[in-house]
C-alpha cells in the first residue's frame, strides 16, 4: 500500500496561532449544518450534516482534542448524530453560550489559551471572542468574519468544520500520523 502524503498548507503565523489548542466549540446551525430550517409534514425538525464534518470532528477526538457543541437549537435528530460521533459534551437550546463554554472548561480543567471555536452568527461571538483561536465559515456573518482567526472557503454544512478540524490537526502536529493510520484503520469501525 502506498503511503499516503499530507496535501494540506498553510502560512506558518496561522499554525502558530492555533497551536495548543485542547478543546474546540462548535455551533450548529451554519456550522455544522447549512442553517436551514427544515420541517417534515408534521413539523419535526430535520437536519441535513455533512459526513466530511463528522469525520473532522472524530479525527479531533482521536487526537486528544475535545469536540463541545453548544446550539441555540435542541432536537432529536441533532443529539442523535452527536451521539453517533461520540460527542459527550454538548449544551442544547442556549442562546447564551459565553457561560456554557465556561462551565466546559472547568469541567475539562482548561484555559482560554487552550481553546478554539467556530460560529457563523451574533450569538456566537461571546465565545469566539474569547477563545485563543476563532474560526468562521464562508457563510457566516460579517461580524464573525471580523473576529475570526481564520475564515474557511468552505461555507456551513460544507466541510467547514472538517477544513477547520483539518488546521487544528496539522497545527497540533497530528494530521500527518492520523492519515498515515487510514490504511490500518479503514476497516475498524463505522465512517462518520
Amino acid at each position: 500500500m502506498q503511503q499516503l502524503v499530507p496535501l494540506l498548507n498553510y502560512p506558518p503565523e496561522l499554525l502558530l496561532q492555533a497551536q495548543g489548542i485542547r478543546v474546540v466549540f462548535f455551533d450548529v446551525d451554519g456550522v455544522l449544518t447549512d442553517g436551514g430550517l427544515y420541517f417534515s409534514e408534521s413539523g419535526e425538525s430535520l437536519k441535513c450534516f455533512s459526513v466530511l464534518d463528522g469525520q473532522g470532528l472524530k479525527l479531533l477526538q482521536q487526537a486528544g482534542i475535545t469536540p463541545v457543541v453548544i446550539t441555540g437549537r435542541d432536537s432529536a435528530p441533532l443529539r442523535l448524530r452527536m451521539k453517533a460521533l461520540g460527542i459527550t459534551h454538548a449544551k442544547f437550546g442556549t442562546e447564551d453560550k459565553r457561560p456554557a463554554a465556561e462551565a466546559f472548561m472547568q469541567e475539562l480543567g482548561l484555559d482560554w489559551s487552550q481553546a478554539a471555536a467556530m460560529g457563523d452568527d451574533w450569538p456566537d461571538l461571546p465565545v469566539m471572542q474569547r477563545v485563543a483561536f476563532a474560526c468562521a465559515p464562508a457563510n457566516a456573518h460579517v461580524q464573525n468574519k471580523a473576529v475570526a482567526h481564520h475564515v474557511t472557503a468552505e461555507c456551513g454544512g460544507q466541510g467547514a468544520a472538517r477544513a477547520f478540524c483539518d488546521l487544528l490537526l496539522v497545527a497540533g502536529g497530528h494530521y500527518a500520523r492520523l492519515l498515515a493510520q487510514v490504511g490500518v484503520s479503514a476497516h475498524k469501525g463505522p465512517s462518520a
